[in-house]
């Protein structure tokens, strides 16, 4: 599929979330039946993974850059077992705990986080989340990170769905006054189990919606970052390395390649970032698109942000398209969080 043919897709899907339609399927209702059965299979051969519970990774980071009378940051995670780190044994290993680690780097700046993530959960747990997530008026976050998609393709959820469920998330946060960070649908290709022909049909329906996600998330104001085939190069080179025991969920060292690709923009949305990285980078191939050329262009490349731009062109909303350069985190070891435990609900689904 070209570049263009899927630009078209993700905006019919997108536009269907906006209005109200729900017809449309991932590469073949027949197809995603297939892989559905292939990935359930899959996650039985390998189990579980071997940490039944994620580690609490909630409480304060920095606190060495404490200031009297100056509030910490506020990182909320949401989403699924990705975002809450499901397959790793401490907590400073999770996603949440290395994004606020590295922002309280960058920032220097003590960071609070929080997990409302749900192991499990499809788009439609995201209501559920975004209440807890701004439970509290006078704590809201000053950005969310919200990693979510693969359940909807191994559960048949109707694509226009899933983009509804996500963009009514983003535009809540965002009114709150939250910005807004998505990682997209990871391809569901890398999983080692799922064998050929499934794995192309897995990678596609994937990429169909990681870029339908990434117009719904930009015309609501947040930020997409693809996490696509992010971990595919090493997981083909060293599986055991990247992902964890179920070779399902990612691994420390997996996560910590997420992480890594996310930090930039979840740093630059807060103002973060060297100025002169947010101009487009010729030479990177960075530059403005019409919003679902952008999406279609980042769902192939993993690691590449999306964010809104002019407010509309000839073809529709325009977006910014950026490869950022992969910073390393602060430190490869990521202490645990001061503070304690604050009940993050971790139930397998």
């Amino acid at each position: 599929m070209t570049s263009m043919s899927r630009a078209r897709v993700a905006r019919r899907i997108a536009a269907g979330a906006a209005y109200g339609g729900g017809g449309i399927g991932l590469a073949g209702a027949a197809a995603v039946g297939l892989v559905l059965a292939e990935v359930r299979l899959a996650k039985r051969q390998v189990g579980n993974g071997s940490a039944p519970h994620v580690p609490n990774a909630q409480g304060l980071y920095g606190l060495g850059y404490s200031v009297p009378g100056e509030p910490p940051l506020r990182l909320a995670m949401l989403g699924d077992s990705t975002a809450a780190g499901q397959g790793v044994h401490r907590g400073g290993q999770t996603p949440g705990a290395l994004l606020a680690s590295g922002l309280a780097a960058v920032a220097e700046r003590p960071v609070e986080l929080r997990n409302a993530a749900l192991p499990g959960a499809c788009s439609d747990d995201l209501d559920r989340q975004v209440v807890l997530a701004l439970s509290d008026p006078a704590r809201v976050p000053d950005i969310c990170v919200i990693m979510i998609g693969a359940n909807d393709v191994t559960h048949r959820m109707p694509p226009t769905r899933s983009v509804r469920h996500l963009s009514a998330a983003v535009r809540r946060l965002r009114t709150a006054g939250a910005e807004v960070v998505v990682g997209t649908c990871p391809d569901l290709g890398t999983i080692e189990p799922v064998q050929q022909p499934l794995r192309w049909l897995a990678r596609r329906a994937s990429r169909q919606l990681a870029a339908a996600q990434t117009i719904g998330a930009v015309e609501q104001g947040g930020r997409t970052v693809s996490l696509g085939d992010l971990l595919g190069p090493e997981f083909e080179a060293n599986p055991r390395e990247l992902f964890g025991p179920d070779n399902y969920h990612p691994s420390a060292e997996g996560y910590a390649t997420a992480a890594m690709a996310l930090l930039p923009t979840v740093c630059a949305t807060l103002g973060l970032w060297p100025a002169d990285e947010e101009r487009p980078d010729v030479s990177r191939r960075e530059g403005f698109l019409p919003v679902a050329r952008a999406a279609a262009e980042a769902a192939s490349e993993a690691g590449t942000e999306v964010a809104a731009a002019m407010p509309s062109g000839p073809k529709g909303p325009w977006a910014l398209l950026k490869r950022r350069r992969r910073r390393l985190l602060a430190a490869e070891r990521v202490d645990e969080p001061v503070g304690g435990p604050h009940g993050a609900d971790s139930a397998e689904n």
